[in-house]
């Protein structure tokens, strides 16, 4: 499951790589997770960014596990059912990101956070969104990431990643094609060898921690701070 990403770039970056309005509330996020409002760009308003939930608004989430968040959703899990992906093709939209974590198993219970980030300096994340009314009546936008399994780089981290997009196959994910066919054609497998990781600070694990020092390159530790030799 991929539960923390990074989308630190500055606002002209993200302006130039697609081609979108980005409105001043836009902040850089060096621990996105779950339940945050974070941006993304929608196939309905491809020209500007947009402020959605990252599986639902905290109030929705409340002690629901991650799984029951929403959060992700397993490509195979739209391959071969036309009834899904009619329901969900109709809200396309990518994630802009510069980079993603995930965490090695080391130990019964030990992990080490290591950063993801690949040859585009800002890339994007496919995923399709939700709208929902809540208890107050109130309409809230949702979004899910497509995860696949991961490349002969990530594998050695953990078993999936997300479908990441090049440039593109970000405009057709977006565009008004509504072949299922042409659409799962963009969501491929991105190449270990356009990929790079290292090791970061287990603060990552804090949501309350939101600051440029945690893609810094970091010694492998575990999730205690513990130092660790496993590389």
């Amino acid at each position: 499951m991929i539960e923390r990403y990074s989308i630190s770039a500055p606002a002209p970056a993200l302006k130039e790589r697609f081609r979108a309005d980005i409105p001043e509330f836009y902040t850089p996020r060096y621990n996105a997770y779950p339940t945050q409002l974070l941006p993304v760009i929608t196939g309905s308003s491809p020209q500007g960014l947009s402020l959605f939930y990252w599986g639902r608004p905290p109030k929705a989430a409340g002690n629901k596990p991650l799984s029951e968040r929403i959060v992700n959703l397993k490509l195979e899990n739209l391959l071969g059912k036309p009834m899904l992906q009619k329901t969900l093709f109709k809200n396309r939209c990518i994630v802009p990101a510069d980079g993603f974590y995930c965490w090695k198993k080391i130990g019964k219970k030990s992990f080490v956070p290591h950063r993801l980030v690949t040859d585009q300096p800002v890339f994007s994340m496919a995923g399709f969104w939700e709208e929902f009314e809540d208890e107050d009546g109130t309409m809230l936008h949702t979004f899910t990431l497509i995860t696949t399994a991961a490349n002969e780089l990530v594998a050695t981290v953990t078993d999936r990643m997300p479908v990441i997009l090049t440039a593109e196959s970000e405009q057709i994910w977006l565009g008004p094609e509504t072949d299922p066919v042409v659409l799962l054609g963009q969501l491929l497998t991105y190449p270990a060898a356009r990929m790079n990781m290292y090791t970061v600070s287990p603060r990552i694990l804090d949501t309350r921690i939101d600051a440029p020092s945690l893609i810094i390159p970091t010694p492998p530790a575990d999730q205690h701070g513990n130092l660790t030799l496993f590389d």
